[in-house]
C-alpha cells in the first residue's frame, strides 16, 4: 500500500470516527485550558493563530476570547487557493466573518503574521506526526513560517503511527484533553 493511500484509508476512518464520538463540556474546558496554557508558555508569541471550527472539531471559540482579553494578537486562517499558503486575518470579538473555500470562514480584517500556529488534525502520533485533511495548507504555511506549530485533538486521535512524507511537517507540541505532547528530551537539555 502506497503513502497516499494509508492517508486516504485513515483519513477517512479518523473523520467518521471525530463524528461519531461524543465530547463532554469537561472535555472541551481541559482542551483550551491546555491550549492556553501551551501559547502562555511561548511567551514571545503575540500573535496567535487559531482556526474557526468545522463541524467534528474541537471548538476553540472560547480560546479566541481568551486570548484576545489576556493581550494576544488572534488571526484566523483564510483558505487560498491551492498550493498556496495559508493567509492569516485578524480576529477581534464581534469582528464579521467571511464564508471561505472548504466550508471555512475568516475574520473581514488585515493580514498578519502568527507567532505561533494552532494546527487542526484527524490523527497524529508520539513522534509529533499529524494526518491533516489532505490538502496540504498547513504543511505549505509550516514550511514558509519561522514559529513553533501547536496540534489540537482529542486523545481518542492518537494513532501508532501517522503515514508520513517529505512534505509533511512535524508539530512542535500537540494539546489533548488530557496532556500536552513534547518532543522527547535531547541529550544536552537543560530540563
Amino acid at each position: 500500500m502506497t503513502i497516499d493511500q494509508s492517508k486516504r484509508d485513515l483519513r477517512r476512518d479518523q473523520k467518521a470516527l471525530r463524528l461519531s464520538r461524543p465530547v463532554s463540556a469537561e472535555d472541551v474546558r481541559r482542551l483550551t485550558r491546555g491550549i492556553f496554557e501551551a501559547v502562555a508558555n511561548a511567551t514571545d508569541a503575540v500573535c496567535i493563530a487559531c482556526v474557526w471550527p468545522l463541524p467534528g472539531e474541537p471548538d476553540l471559540r472560547p480560546l479566541l476570547y481568551n486570548l484576545h482579553e489576556a493581550g494576544r494578537r488572534v488571526v484566523l486562517p483564510e483558505t487560498t487557493p491551492r498550493g498556496q499558503a495559508l493567509a492569516f486575518r485578524r480576529w477581534t470579538p464581534g469582528c464579521p466573518m467571511v464564508p471561505g473555500r472548504f466550508d471555512t470562514a475568516h475574520p473581514d480584517g488585515p493580514i498578519d503574521t502568527p507567532d505561533v500556529v494552532l494546527v487542526p488534525l484527524l490523527a497524529f502520533d508520539r513522534s509529533l506526526n499529524r494526518l491533516g485533511y489532505g490538502g496540504g495548507y498547513y504543511d505549505r504555511t509550516l514550511a514558509v513560517l519561522d514559529c513553533p506549530a501547536i496540534g489540537f485533538a482529542w486523545s481518542w486521535q492518537e494513532v501508532k503511527t501517522v503515514p508520513v512524507d517529505a512534505f509533511d511537517m512535524p508539530l512542535s507540541a500537540i494539546v489533548t484533553e488530557r496532556e500536552t505532547i513534547t518532543p522527547p528530551k535531547q541529550k544536552g537539555d537543560l530540563w
